[in-house]
């Protein structure tokens, strides 16, 4: 059983009881419609009562069913709402905690609804790219008026029930402290002969010019929900609300609901969100595996990145002493991690007492004695294995026994870095993106040796300082950086045959793109990508590389911090300028290399550079350096600017098929470059079998 049921007096109290979060999966759903009809069939009870047991009323659907037979099996959620709602006696739902989706679409099917303060009400279904698929656009909009109604249901964003207890969605908001289910079973008893029952659905929604308003919402939500189409679908079933009868406008909700669970971009939404729980979890990890306690933590290197790794910590509540070898360096760090914070008070996000809070966190020093005591310290020096390896040995000589020594390497072998000490299972990666006190991907990489208890307390970490922490192996670059090589790769070549760096960047930023690939470089410095090309090529001679950026580097055009990369720059603005200097030194190449130039299409842009992400991440895959294809669509997704309706590299190329994607790279082979178009043994026996990268 999922559901409870006790009899106080004469009202049953009936308990959702489905842990975590009381999901209204089928068992659940069954239970609860069983107690309900045992509550009518007993003469002796008055009134029902339902709630949630823990510390959550219900989070909604059961997202273990979810893409399921069972999350539409008798019986299903209009199934127990009706029940709930067409009942004889007065039920009364009890609310605490979280009451959302599902949940929040039950108690709006119930009589009465009460709630304790600081209960989080919502119906988050735009989020996955839904509507609320069981009354919620019809019956919210009833009890807290049309505009609150619709705000709620377009934005997908929780509010709090004391905000809350002046509309109709409440009958009682109960005083902090106060016994839920006393107060709940007293307040049953009070309105336990009162008749008729009161249902939301008999409700009317008065909205004076209520077509105006609507159509100005229209407008606003198209304006702002880009590739998505849920938002304006919410609008139009909300729009329903107000003009149709009831039994018609849960019709057209529920309609609407199928409808868009089909479209890609639902489909991408809730292959994030799994994705997303997915990749805490580690299979020789178990969830109960004991973690260390993370009190102090410690940063080398007082740098942006350094600084930002130190912020990351101080935001969650964290002491961190940043190490420098120099004091003006240190200086500098200290006073840009002050300016970040308060740029943030300045912009309204932080409150000036909190900033000076987190800046209070974070201390300097010169001396690594005074690190000695940090739980984890993360080495943020420059990528370059002889300044690791003094760095680590030193870490080895003075940090106490248990400590976590973490390097924030984005290419080098972890495992060479980790023979540098005594205490390899106390060494693991945690690659922060730039910059880093923004960006959500944590790229976590367990070595040969990391200990269990290290990465299981690397992956809470990570959600402790609100990041996305996703688990790589070792191998050059990790998940992230080996597939964006191979990306740029092909952006490179593409400049060789007819693109320039402009309509590179257009045609994938259309495509949904956060930046393209030339304005990242400038943006991350060209001078970086440099550094790493000159280590592949003495480590593997015969991978063929365009020498068009070697060239832009060697002549000092490093990006923005330069003022001059792929685009020139004006002093003090950041955006790019196409420039002619680098189109005719593209072009010049060509001639020089006997390259005939040719127009270039969107769509090959396109397909080159996200077929290169698929294809190398097929190979991290097979090579079990990513533990499943979400992992990698989730790098994409939160570190990369990936587009978020197209679900990350992997899905995408789920979604073309990989038997389209296999055949068009087959094209890319025998093309120029053809070298750098090899298939990967994993997407040739997956795309053969009919099968995708996510099953």
């Amino acid at each position: 059983m999922s559901a409870d049921y006790v009899v106080h007096g004469s009202v049953a109290v009936i308990t959702l009881n489905n842990p975590p979060v009381n999901g209204m999966g089928l068992e659940t759903r069954t239970a609860a419609v069983a107690a309900l009809r045992r509550a009518e069939s007993d003469a002796a009870v008055k009134a029902v009562v339902i709630t949630g047991a823990g510390k959550v009323f219900s989070g909604g659907a059961d997202i273990r069913e979810f893409n399921s037979p069972k999350a539409l099996a008798e019986p299903n959620l209009h199934t127990l709402i009706a029940t709930a709602e067409n009942l004889e006696k007065p039920v009364v739902a009890a609310i605490h905690g979280v009451c959302m989706g599902g949940g929040l679409e039950l108690s709006l099917g119930c009589h009465y609804r009460v709630a304790l303060p600081g209960a989080q009400v919502g119906l988050p279904e735009v989020k996955i790219g839904l509507v609320p698929g069981a009354g919620g656009t019809q019956r919210l909009p009833r009890v807290v008026g049309l505009e609150l109604g619709l705000n709620m249901i377009v934005s997908g964003n929780p509010v709090l029930s004391e905000q809350l207890a002046q509309t109709r969605l409440f009958d009682r908001v109960f005083d902090a402290g106060a016994d839920l289910i006393a107060a709940s079973v007293e307040f049953a008893n009070s309105i336990a002969d009162v008749r008729p029952l009161p249902k939301v659905r008999d409700l009317k929604i008065d909205y004076p010019n209520a077509e105006a308003f609507l159509q100005f919402s229209r407008n606003t939500v198209k304006a702002m929900a880009g590739p998505f189409p849920a938002p304006l679908e919410c609008v139009e079933c909300v729009a329903a609300a107000v003009t149709k009868k009831i039994e018609d406008g849960l019709a057209f909700e529920r309609e609407r609901f199928f409808a868009l669970a089909q479209t890609d971009e639902s489909k991408a939404l809730r292959h994030a969100f799994f994705a997303e729980r997915a990749a805490s979890k580690v299979p020789d990890v178990p969830a109960d595996t004991p973690t260390r306690e993370i009190a102090r933590a410690a940063v080398i290197g007082a740098g942006t990145m350094g600084g930002g790794i130190a912020m990351n910590f101080a935001n969650a509540g964290i002491p961190v002493i940043i190490l420098e070898t120099k004091q003006e360096a240190l200086n500098k760090g200290l006073a840009t991690i002050r300016k970040n914070y308060e740029n943030t008070v300045k912009k309204g996000k932080l409150a000036p007492e909190k900033a000076e809070q987190r800046i209070g966190l974070v201390t300097g020093t010169l001396a690594y004695e005074e690190i000695a005591q940090a739980d984890i310290v993360v080495e943020a020096v420059f990528e370059d294995m002889e300044v690791k390896a003094q760095v680590f040995r030193k870490l080895d000589e003075v940090m106490k026994p248990g400590a976590i020594l973490a390097s924030n390497t984005s290419t080098l072998d972890l495992d060479k870095i980790a023979a540098f000490t005594k205490r390899p299972q106390d060494v693991i990666g945690l690659h922060f993106f730039s910059p880093a006190n923004v960006m959500k991907l944590l790229e976590i990489v367990r070595g040969a040796q990391t200990g269990k208890d290290v990465l299981a307390t690397a992956l809470a970490l990570s959600k402790k300082i609100r990041k996305t922490g996703v688990v790589s192996g070792v191998c050059d670059g990790f998940i992230g950086n080996r597939m964006v090589e191979q990306y740029l790769r092909q952006a490179f070549f593409l400049l060789e045959e007819g693109a320039l760096p402009e309509q590179v960047d257009k045609a994938i930023e259309k495509f949904g793109f956060a930046m393209g690939p030339f304005r990242m470089s400038d943006l991350a410095g060209n001078d970086i990508g440099w550094y790493i090309r000159k280590r592949r090529y003495a480590e593997s001679p015969d991978l063929v590389y365009s020498p068009i950026p070697d060239r832009l580097c060697e002549a000092g055009r490093f990006g923005q911090k330069t003022g001059a990369g792929w685009y020139d720059y004006q002093a003090g603005d950041r955006k790019p300028q196409p420039s002619q200097l680098v189109n005719d030194m593209i072009a010049g190449y060509a001639q020089e290399a006997g390259i005939e130039r040719r127009a270039i299409s969107d769509a090959e842009i396109v397909q080159r550079l996200v077929f290169a992400l698929a294809n190398e991440g097929a190979r991290i895959l097979e090579e079990g350096i990513a533990l499943r294809a979400s992992d990698i669509d989730m790098v994409y997704l939160t570190g990369y600017g990936f587009p978020l309706h197209r679900g990350g590299p992997m899905l995408y190329a789920d979604t073309v098929g990989l038997g389209n994607v296999l055949e068009t790279i087959r094209k890319f082979a025998r093309g120029r470059h053809g070298e750098a178009w090899q298939p990967a043994p994993l997407l040739e026996r997956l795309a053969n079998e009919g099968k995708g990268f996510n099953g």
